[in-house]
């Protein structure tokens, strides 16, 4: 190699090290602007004690369903589907609650992430049942469990949540 120059000094490991922590800061500031944006797409609104009154009466042969989930940070990335008899009715969305009226009698309800999960409910004619979306870790992600509370707890626990609008 004539005219050329060899490189014959040694690397500085501090040169890959920093480098290295740079890298860690970009995906820390992604990673946050990412979580930032998730809660951005959370519940907003409308709490359910502000427009509770203004909700149609349920129809004699109907009962209503409120879904509700409760506004914690823990899987808010993870907002499958809620089905009743296997129809999409609306989202479980972190600090948003939303109600359907079902016609009366048996209803299964369905939520599916790396695993479904279901409850079966009856529903009389005017009569209203609280589907609380409970948030538990799986194996690979975190999922979301349809759970029936009673309806005085329902009540008590969906009050500060946002509408999110019914499908």
């Amino acid at each position: 190699m004539s005219g050329g120059k060899r490189f014959t000094g040694t690397i500085d490991r501090r040169c890959g090290a920093r480098m290295f922590s740079e890298a860690k800061k970009i995906v820390r500031v992604e990673t946050i602007c990412s979580l930032l944006a998730l809660a951005a797409c959370a519940g907003s609104g409308a709490t359910f004690s502000e427009t509770h009154l203004a909700e149609p009466t349920i129809q004699k042969t109907f009962g209503r369903i409120y879904f509700y989930r409760s506004g914690t940070f823990a899987g808010s990335a993870i907002q499958p589907a809620v089905m009743i008899d296997g129809v999409k009715v609306g989202e479980a969305v972190p600090g948003g609650y939303f109600y359907v009226d079902e016609p009366v009698g048996p209803h299964e309800i369905s939520t599916t992430t790396e695993t479904e999960k279901y409850i079966k409910t009856t529903v009389g004619p005017g009569e209203t049942r609280y589907v609380r979306l409970e948030v538990d870790w799986g194996y690979v992600v975190a999922r979301v469990t349809p759970i029936l509370v009673w309806p005085d707890q329902g009540l008590s626990e969906i009050q500060d949540l946002h509408y999110l609008g019914n499908k």
